[in-house]
């Protein structure tokens, strides 16, 4: 066992999977094309591929938006479904999930995982610690469990809670706290790492986690939002745990 941290909880995009800078017109044409020719290649009715592209992008926009309002995460399951009922496609929940996976697709194309990322969560794990990811994220929970399972990372990370999911959203205790619960973990001895100062750091300081920046470029070298602790890497992890062998230490700021 590693002493008096139990548990460490990761975001998930640039924290455990890199996506750097992304084209998010062209990531969302590439999977429209996608799961234009999934739907096309099984027989279903399709307009021509601009109306399909427009019809899906005010899908989407618009989901987007009403989530940013009401503070609720929605899941891009239910917005699939919905609009492939509109189009009059009687989709079975498998094909309702690849075709989730083919508007993905693009995006996981440009994901990488930083070098040592699979050796230091086996390690943690081997330590007896328990971790997972809290995301926020409308892509559904299987297809990103289906990233990462892919990238040798699933297995390692048994305890995934992603806002599409529960409805809830960082910074708000409540996702973090239902992941607490299915980790079974004390939230003053967990850590908590991510990459964003609002909705990882001041929501895991919020709900009683210990809050771990990483910041590889020092983005947020001057952010109001303070985390405990700082990192440039995930390897970094490791000889942070053994710091609260004896209890938590000072913070390094």
């Amino acid at each position: 066992m590693s002493g008096f941290i139990r548990g460490i909880l990761f975001d998930l995009g640039d924290t455990l999977l890199n996506f750097g800078k992304v084209d998010t017109r062209g990531v969302f044409e590439a999977g429209a094309e996608l799961s234009y020719a999934y739907l096309s290649e099984r027989g279903f009715p399709l307009p021509s591929f601009s109306a399909y592209h427009r019809r899906q992008f005010r899908a989407i926009r618009w989901s987007v938006l009403k989530s940013r309002v009401t503070c609720r995460e929605f899941s891009s399951l239910d917005l699939i479904r919905r609009t492939s009922r509109r189009m009059g496609h009687g989709l079975t929940e498998e094909q309702v999930l690849e075709l989730a996976w083919k508007w993905y697709e693009p995006l996981r194309n440009c994901a990488t995982v930083a070098p040592g990322t699979r050796e230091v969560l086996s390690d943690l794990a081997g330590r007896g610690l328990s971790l997972g990811v809290v995301s926020n994220t409308f892509i559904p929970g299987q297809v990103l469990d289906r990233h990462l399972e892919m990238e040798g990372l699933l297995e390692l990370l048994p305890a995934r809670v992603y806002s599409c999911d529960v409805g809830y959203r960082k910074p708000s205790r409540r996702i973090f706290r239902i992941a607490l619960d299915r980790a079974a973990l004390p939230p003053e001895q967990t850590l908590f790492v991510g990459n964003l100062p609002r909705p990882d750091i001041a929501g895991a300081r919020r709900a009683g986690l210990i809050p771990i920046l990483k910041d590889p470029e020092n983005h947020h070298e001057h952010t109001r939002t303070r985390p405990r602790h700082r990192i440039r890497d995930l390897r970094e992890l490791p000889g942070l745990v053994e710091q609260y062998a004896g209890g938590p230490p000072a913070a390094d700021d």
